[in-house]
């Protein structure tokens, strides 16, 4: 970019930094360099002097000096062969459940990880590269779903959307529903349950478990529960209402219980108890169904209230139980 330019702030992009604006636009613009310019008057804001933290406001004009080794987002997309996949854009686009113009919801199959970590190169946020608009804005995660976790994932589509989302999951007004095979039958069959939850490092990796009264750093924890159906007293299908949103809150406090996930790696801590043949050893936690508060109901679409088919492995075991998915349905979940 050789020459000044002058560029308007969008209204999705109200509030924002100016070095979160400028990573946006100019994702090869350094840190150190965007202070070089800023200290030296290069770059303004409405002709005035700003800082780095300046929150800018919907319709001020962004004087940008020229910059060199800084590519604009629609270039960068061009020279960067991860930035644009088109095979992650296909295989994502056969998941979606939902798509509007602040808002994709997903149906995220087994196995499939929402972030990159430690041996994960192929993940859901990597993906929404293929998705990243000329103006630099990529899609965003809203909230997790584990790996081996299948259903119903958010992923708002602006930043307004995003922070809408992210305020309806702090102050509790979305509703999750999430259906699990769990070893055993809870009794009662019907409850709540209430704990504190620490995260500890093992050698298998991070996992969760409960707290003793009064542990420093614990997370308070709440599930509601109910059993749907039963396979004799073996095997139950349970609706899980999680009031918050711990890690591993479900797997853990299924355990806690006594009635663990079939197929969790990490909780299922039965010995000697195998699965009934024909059951595949994947972990049975599906987000079945959400509900939230659309982040632009002027599009005419108050409530999202979106539900997920069921995995094929979950499915599966479904069918050899003679679980009826519609004993599962319910029009409870309003606002």
């Amino acid at each position: 970019m050789n020459a000044v330019q002058m560029k308007k702030v969008d209204v999705d992009e109200a509030d924002m930094r100016l070095d979160r604006w400028f990573k946006a636009h100019f994702p090869g613009l350094g840190f150190g360099q965007l202070q070089k310019l800023i200290r030296s008057g290069q770059i303004r804001v409405e002709g005035g002097r700003v800082k780095t933290s300046t929150r800018l406001l919907a319709g001020q004009m962004v004087r940008v000096p020229p910059i060199t080794g800084a590519a604009a987002p629609d270039q960068a997309l061009g020279q960067s062969k991860a930035a644009w996949r088109e095979d992650d854009a296909t295989f994502l686009r056969s998941l979606i459940l939902h798509d509007d113009k602040h808002v994709m919801v997903l149906n995220k199959p087994f196995g499939l990880a929402v972030q990159g970590g430690s041996g994960i190169n192929r993940h859901v946020d990597g993906m929404l590269e293929a998705f990243r608009d000329r103006k630099g804005q990529k899609p965003r995660l809203v909230h997790r779903l584990d790996r081996d976790t299948t259903g119903v994932m958010l992923i708002a589509k602006t930043r307004s959307a995003a922070k809408a989302m992210a305020e309806s999951f702090r102050h509790r007004d979305t509703r999750k529903t999430y259906w699990a095979v769990v070893k055993g039958v809870p009794r009662p069959n019907e409850g709540r349950i209430s704990t504190h939850l620490l995260k500890e490092s093992t050698d298998d990796g991070d996992r969760m478990r409960i707290a003793r009264h009064g542990e420093p750093d614990a997370d308070h924890a709440v599930t509601n529960y109910r059993v749907i159906e039963k396979a004799g007293d073996r095997l139950s299908w349970l609706e899980l209402k999680p009031v918050t949103g711990r890690t591993h809150q479900l797997r853990i406090h299924t355990q806690y219980i006594g009635t663990p996930i079939i197929g969790d790696p990490k909780y299922f801590d039965i010995e000697n108890w195998e699965l009934p043949n024909g059951i595949q050893k994947r972990l049975h936690l599906h987000a079945q169904r959400i509900v939230i508060p659309h982040p632009a109901p002027h599009l005419g679409i108050p409530v999202l209230d979106i539900s997920a088919p069921l995995s094929p492995h979950i499915k599966q075991t479904f069918n050899l139980l003679g679980f009826d998915e519609e004993n599962g349905m319910s029009d409870e979940e309003e606002f």
